[in-house]
């Protein structure tokens, strides 16, 4: 990870960290915009409004800005699945986790939007992440899935087009949250809309792993 300049000095300041966090709030609204690749370390500055120097104290470059970021998601959005409880009922985690997934796109749009645009640029700044502690991550996960269809208490699928489908599915309210209003219209368009979504997504996803009677 790449830390600010100034957090690798022995004290930081209250100042010192109340200036990183501008930095942040600035870069993240610029990357979730325009993405790695289109952001500029002026625009970052004058949304922060801070001169550029000033800015360059703190993160000497783009790409250090953009790794604090994208680490401090990375972390957050995977809070959800770490949470998964091999030990839990599976019904209830499940529905937990479709849940706390919508509350991220509803509580957290400019992270998810930071996140998909990195990954559609070919992820150059978190491959290792995503090859490393994701995929560990996931590779667990997928492991208590297939003993929960083993043990016959959800139906048999593939794990990790499950979790990807309940990424997919959840995040679309963040990513395309435009798109989502402009369909539902404004009578529908208020923050309902993640409950509907939920109502819905656990019907699909929880319907759809329930184990048949197979004795007909």
């Amino acid at each position: 990870m790449v830390l600010p300049r100034a957090a690798k000095t022995q004290r930081r300041t209250r100042i010192q960290e109340e200036k990183e966090e501008r930095i942040l709030e600035a870069a993240l609204e610029v990357f979730s915009l325009h993405g790695y690749r289109g952001a500029t370390v002026d625009q970052i500055a004058e949304v922060a409004g801070m001169s550029k120097p000033n800015l360059l104290y703190y993160f000497r470059t783009k790409e250090a800005m953009h790794r604090a970021l994208i680490t401090r998601v990375l972390d957050t959005w995977l809070d959800p699945l770490r949470e998964f409880d091999a030990a839990g009922n599976p019904v209830a985690e499940i529905r937990s986790y479709i849940r706390r997934k919508l509350e991220m796109a509803r509580d957290f749009p400019r992270e998810s939007r930071l996140f998909a645009n990195e990954v559609l640029q070919g992820a150059p700044n978190i491959e290792d992440e995503l090859k490393g502690p994701l995929k560990a991550l996931v590779d667990e996960k997928a492991a208590v899935i297939l003993a929960w269809a083993k043990a016959g208490k959800i139906a048999k699928c593939d794990p990790y087009h499950l979790i990807f489908s309940i990424w997919s599915t959840t995040q679309h309210y963040a990513d395309f949250d435009v798109q989502v209003r402009a369909v539902l219209g404004q009578d529908q368009a208020d923050d309902g809309r993640f409950e509907d979504a939920a109502r819905f997504l656990e019907q699909l996803f929880i319907g759809g792993l329930q184990v048949r009677d197979q004795a007909s």
